[in-house]
């Protein structure tokens, strides 16, 4: 049975830079897991997780952010937490995840408990260059086995909007995932509504083909402004990924080679002049990038030793954190095939 994750779920972003705002984050995390249906227990050791993760930005960094959302996971029902700063980084990473270890005069038992509570847990640091944490709390005990493929995904509005025009969406079966990234022309709800038309008609078709899929948008975007967009479709039996993009998305397949995905130009829904689908090798492991031009095109991941084996939401974290422009609505969908997809 397929299942379709999206921007479309609700993701909450906290700024943390006073102790009043840890409050404030477990809260919408209380709200959320109680909507989601988790029990008084799993939503305990989530109000747990949220504490310790704000706490831990206001002890060693003085400010960062905290976002909380449903698990983006085709596999079940869970939340997902990602804490990010720009402050001094871990030096000693695997000592500081020890209960006993600090470097701000406290217990030492923050970061270690953030692992123990955690269902899914994964940190990003380097000296100097701050610090991304990503924790999963599912719904259920034992959780849900895993489907093909890993998903991470960020998307921000410009300043001054309040919904962002930059959407994505990811369907994953049995025999392969397909992933959408859509940009819509323009910022604020009419950009959405071209977004997330994209969105409904990928979620109507499910499993489908690359070209297919921008053919099928096409159309539904006709009665919006249109917008840039790119579809990519992972093969487990092939260890192929077919891509066809329209517009200005950044797209790139990266395995032992990183090759870059060519879009043509054009405007979905409107004066869309050519599909070509472009088939690439995707085996175990791979990952596929898909960027809005909210992100600078000039990000490599080679600067961030180890990054690229890291969850992808951190990777998203760390793209969105580093090269967001600032002056349009942002979005990174970063997803990894996992072992045994086929």
């Amino acid at each position: 049975m397929e299942a379709l994750i999206s921007s479309q779920s609700q993701q909450f972003v906290f700024a943390v830079t006073h102790p009043s705002d840890v409050a404030a984050v477990r809260r919408a995390g209380q709200k959320l897991a109680e909507s989601l249906g988790f029990n008084e227990t799993r939503a305990g050791q989530l109000a747990l997780i949220i504490t310790e993760a704000a706490t831990n930005i206001l002890k060693h960094a003085g400010e960062g952010e905290i976002h909380v959302g449903p698990a983006q996971s085709p596999a079940g029902i869970g939340v997902d937490v990602l804490a990010l700063d720009k402050g001094p980084g871990i030096a000693d990473l695997a000592s500081s995840l020890l209960d006993g270890v600090s470097t701000a005069g406290t217990a030492g038992t923050g970061l270690g408990a953030l692992r123990r509570l955690s269902d899914e847990f994964d940190v990003y640091s380097t000296p100097g260059d701050g610090a991304a944490f990503f924790m999963r709390l599912w719904r259920d005990v034992p959780g849900p086995d895993e489907c093909g493929v890993e998903v991470g995904a960020l998307w921000t509005p410009i300043r001054g909007e309040e919904v962002c025009g930059d959407g994505w969406a990811v369907v994953c079966g049995n025999d392969g995932a397909t992933l959408l990234a859509a940009d819509g022309l323009g910022h604020g709800p009419d950009a959405a509504r071209a977004s997330n038309a994209a969105i409904g008609a990928l979620g109507q078709r499910g499993a489908i083909g690359a070209g297919e899929l921008v053919h099928a948008a096409h159309d539904a975007l006709r009665a919006t402004r249109g917008a840039a967009l790119a579809a990519a479709r992972i093969d487990f039996g092939a260890d192929e990924l077919r891509f066809a993009g329209v517009g200005n998305i950044g797209a790139i397949a990266v395995g032992d080679v990183r090759r870059a995905l060519v879009s043509h130009n054009g405007i979905v829904g409107h004066n869309m002049r050519k599909v070509q689908e472009f088939t690439v090798p995707f085996e175990t492991g791979a990952l596929c990038i898909l960027c809005s031009d909210g992100i600078e095109t000039r990000w490599d991941l080679d600067k961030y030793p180890g990054l690229q084996g890291r969850s992808p939401a951190l990777i998203a974290a760390i793209l969105m954190r580093d090269y967001s422009r600032g002056r349009d609505d942002a979005m990174v969908l970063v997803v990894r095939r996992l072992a045994g997809a086929r």
